[in-house]
């Protein structure tokens, strides 16, 4: 069987001295699924994301994510990992105001180091996929909600990353362009995108995402696949 392509075996991640975040979770995530995480403020959904990008370390057990144990990783392995093998999506966007749309999109190539012609031509080939091109040249405080949100995944997908994260991507947006949003993701993951995706829109669940878990207390509570919801 191939292996998964998220990895955590018995992990538990404490703050302090009240109840743990996570509490002996393991959840295995296959390439190309949508995963969705759901669960009450407090679940441990946020850690959960951040133990896989690598921001934040369990206090017990292990994270594996492409085959590397990012558990053991050093600050500078880390940032290394997020750049070359993850995609960010946030619910505010975290988009640069004073750069342009296609300059936003290009940060992560120049991050990475890659060839200014070949980042040209794969931010390119985003803004196009994602039906934003028209808005190369203008600055993201001139666009709709759904319309950053749109630069923010072109962005994250910069370097090909083997995994989309996205924390409430449509947690800041009015109905139409949530839909919007909605409707990119299951079209990402259909093309093959692997993507975890934190979120309290049910509706977002149903339409894009493969799989559904929700935590309780930092637990698993329900593991539902796609067509039992």
């Amino acid at each position: 069987m191939t292996e998964p392509l998220i990895d955590l075996r018995e992990v538990r991640k404490a703050y302090d001295e009240g109840p743990p975040a996570l509490a002996g979770l393991t959840l295995r995530v296959r390439a190309g699924e949508a995963l969705a995480v759901l669960g009450p403020s407090g679940s441990g959904k946020s850690t959960l994301l951040n133990l896989i990008a690598g921001l934040d370390r369990p206090s017990e057990g292990s994270v594996t994510v492409d085959g590397l144990r990012i558990d053991e990783l050093s600050e500078s392995a880390s940032a290394r990992y997020r750049r070359s093998r993850i995609g960010m999506v946030f619910q505010f966007f975290n988009l640069l105001d004073d750069l342009t749309v296609a300059d936003n999109v290009l940060l992560p190539a120049q991050l990475s180091g890659m060839h200014r012609a070949k980042a040209a031509a794969r931010a390119a080939e985003l803004l196009a996929y994602l039906g934003i091109d028209r808005h190369a040249r203008a600055y993201p405080g001139r666009l709709s909600g759904g319309e950053r949100q749109r630069v923010a995944v072109a962005r994250a997908l910069m370097n090909r990353p083997p995994l989309l994260l996205a924390d409430e991507p449509t947690g800041a947006l009015d109905t139409a362009s949530g839909a919007e949003v909605r409707e990119l993701l299951r079209e990402l993951n259909a093309d093959g995108q692997t993507i975890v995706l934190v979120t309290h829109d049910l509706a977002l669940a149903r339409s894009c995402a493969t799989r559904t878990i929700e935590l309780v207390d930092g637990r698993i509570a329900s593991d539902v696949p796609a067509v039992a919801l």
